[in-house]
């Protein structure tokens, strides 16, 4: 039975209605050679049984961080996510929701948002934090264009080489047509040259965009590059990752005017890339600036206490030339989940997450950099991602053959960093056993040592 059930009838009419003598002289634009004279290549259809049985068979060919053991990292990360996350997301209250228009109807959602505003605002130490966007990409694109509408500068926006690619390109495309230059600064030994930065921001820069811990793991000079920024009255944005605040100082602390990450950390699953989290919180001075939604608490007319919107900054709702951005809700549902493991983890908790975070990826790094064959592509300080380079130039290879045994070894850099194509980025969360960990060593070098010999017996020797 087709989905749009046309009766002769209806398609007549509509056929009329469009001066169309037939649903086949809606394609003679199309030149013949291109259309297609035979029935799809399809096979016969299935019954619900085995439909479902078919899609799990393809389902499982997918290797994921519940069938492998996962050491991927650049932005979606194997987190442990408490049971009581999942059982607070899921009641039907917030789950089956949708965003919240008007607050009277919604106080039990706005409550979670505040919740979540108060805690990402304590966890970046910056003075306000919107309702969420959609994920760590278009937080800091978003962030440029607050910049850009802040200084009123359109000359110039400078991002570090060493900031996540994709967000580099989602930068690019938000910025295409507005007539902004992009400026991206090298990051040769995995972190930015200072002076190499200075030299590129001028009274035309609009900002600067730094990602600490970097898209390679490892930590920049935060405190000194926002002072360039600032000598030179440039906004500076700091991405960061959300667990490494357990032990690093916060992007307020460190300089940051407005802090934008990636929240899928915060108690969501990697879910084969999304849907996830995106976190964005600035200086009160930027707050009308804000995109998206704002949670304020107030009292009502009997002096309870109660949540409004106290800022809506978008189209929809205000005049366009008034408005800050066209992103059109937010992740609540995310939110909420981040709002849960947050209030779970605790201070103690986040920093106990990290250190650990820290000294298994430490170890891995320290393992494989003993090796004859690996070293680490860099000397800076890491936290829980690092960059390894493999010596023989085969690390496209040496992750396939991995995760045929069941790893997922990292995620190879040579399509976004031609420079690095011998290196792949590694990273080890809380989550890695020292046996996962000392059995991945064994599983790169048992695989670096099978492709040795097959280019041993490919030349013949």
């Amino acid at each position: 039975m087709p989905y749009l059930y046309n009766t002769p009838d209806d398609q007549a009419a509509m056929l009329a209605a469009i001066g169309a003598d037939s649903i086949d002289a809606l394609f003679d634009s199309i030149p013949g050679e291109l259309k297609l004279d035979r029935p799809l290549a399809i096979p016969p259809a299935l019954g619900e049984l085995e439909l479902e049985q078919h899609i799990r068979d393809l389902a499982g060919r997918n290797l994921n961080a519940s069938s492998s053991v996962s050491f991927l990292g650049g932005g979606s990360y194997d987190h442990f996510i408490p049971a009581a996350v999942d059982a607070i997301a899921s009641r039907s209250e917030f789950y089956t929701s949708y965003t919240p228009y008007q607050a009277e109807v919604a106080q039990g959602n706005l409550q979670a948002i505040f919740e979540y505003q108060s805690l990402i605002t304590r966890l970046t130490g910056l003075d306000v934090s919107n309702s969420s966007l959609y994920d760590g990409g278009s937080a800091t694109a978003e962030a440029v264009l607050m910049a850009v509408d802040v200084t009123k500068r359109r000359g110039r926006v400078v991002l570090a080489a060493s900031l996540h690619p994709e967000y580099r390109q989602t930068i690019a495309t938000y910025l295409a047509n507005l007539g902004v230059d992009v400026v991206t600064v090298g990051a040769s030994s995995g972190t930015v040259d200072v002076a190499e930065l200075a030299a590129e921001v001028n009274d035309q820069t609009a900002c600067v965009v730094l990602q600490h811990p970097n898209f390679f793991g490892c930590l920049e000079d935060a405190e000194t590059m926002a002072q360039v920024a600032h000598d030179a009255g440039a906004v500076m944005i700091g991405v960061f990752d959300p667990i490494s605040l357990g032990l690093l100082k916060r992007p307020g602390d460190w300089g940051a005017d407005i802090a934008v990450a990636e929240g899928q950390s915060l108690g969501t699953s990697m879910s084969y890339g999304g849907p996830v989290l995106g976190i964005l919180a600035c200086k009160e001075s930027l707050v009308r600036r804000l995109p998206g939604r704002l949670v304020g608490q107030t009292t009502d007319r009997r002096g309870k206490d109660c949540f409004v919107l106290t800022m809506q900054t978008r189209e929809q709702h205000i005049r366009r030339e008034k408005s800050t951005s066209n992103v059109c809700t937010n992740q609540a549902l995310f939110a909420l989940r981040a709002t849960a493991f947050l209030s779970l983890v605790g201070p103690r908790g986040l920093r106990d997450l990290a250190n650990l975070c820290l000294q298994k990826s430490h170890y891995l790094a320290q393992q494989l950099d003993g090796t004859s064959r690996f070293e680490l592509a860099f000397a800076a300080p890491t936290f829980k991602e690092f960059v390894v380079r493999d010596k023989e130039n085969a690390i496209e290879a040496l992750v396939a053959d991995a995760a045929t045994e069941g790893y997922l070894a990292g995620i190879p850099l040579g399509g976004w960093y031609p420079h690095l194509a011998d290196c792949m980025l590694v990273c080890v969360t809380e989550k890695r056993t020292k046996a996962e960990i000392d059995a991945l060593v064994d599983v790169l070098q048992t695989g670096a040592a099978k492709a040795a010999a097959d280019e041993l017996i490919q030349a013949g020797i």
